[in-house]
């Protein structure tokens, strides 16, 4: 045999092992992303509605100056839970898109004084982009309420990342779903479901980093 047959033999041998290194590992993600997306859609169904001092509720899209369909459900499970006394105050956590746009907590205070809210049981922050950023805002106006015990309310599927990001920064919180929410077909849900798998997966893979 030849030195350069030698030489491809060696180097198709080393493109079979890459190859099957690369498909073991896609294989392993592909696994571990299925993984995460059942916990994630076994999490939705979880609801633990004990007294606390407020609901938190997770800032979404504001149309025209107005809650959008996913932001009125979750703004209308917190009034029901003030209306059923689990919580005293409403904290309404989300900024705004463009300086020009009213900020998500301040579109979401407007819609609960509209529906019977006192104002002082409500608290905005409007600083916040993101969820991790919903919950440390909400987590520091609480902070200086004097308010130690909170709901979480977003979407079914939105739940399993904000409660570990509420573990880990430390607040003393429970899960309390959108009864009503926006997503309730499959078709609707499945989108939903793999971008939070690829942002429940990039939480912690950062996790280490922050």
């Amino acid at each position: 045999m030849t030195r350069l047959m030698q030489l491809r033999k060696a180097g198709n041998r080393r493109k079979r092992i890459l190859l099957r290194v690369l498909l073991g590992l896609i294989a392993i993600m592909l696994v571990y992303s299925i993984n995460v997306g059942y916990t994630i859609w076994k999490y939705a169904g979880r609801t633990v509605n004990i007294p606390s001092d407020a609901a938190i509720v997770l800032g979404a899209a504001v149309w025209a100056g107005k809650p959008s369909p996913v932001f009125q459900g979750r703004i209308d499970h917190a009034l029901w839970l003030y209306d059923q006394q689990y919580v005293d105050k409403l904290i309404f956590t989300g900024g705004r898109g463009s300086e020009d746009e009213v900020a998500e907590s301040e579109a979401a205070k407007q819609y609960a004084i509209e529906h019977g809210v006192p104002e002082r049981d409500i608290l905005v922050e409007t600083s916040s982009v993101i969820t991790e950023q919903n919950l440390y805002y909400a987590n520091k106006i609480g902070d200086a309420a004097g308010l130690s015990s909170y709901l979480i309310v977003s979407d079914p599927l939105h739940m399993k990342r904000a409660m570990v990001m509420a573990e880990d920064m430390g607040l003393e919180a429970n899960p309390s779903p959108a009864s009503r929410s926006a997503y309730r077909s499959v078709r609707s849900k499945l989108p939903f479901l793999c971008r939070e798998v690829f942002y429940y997966i990039g939480y912690h893979l950062t996790k280490p980093f922050r």
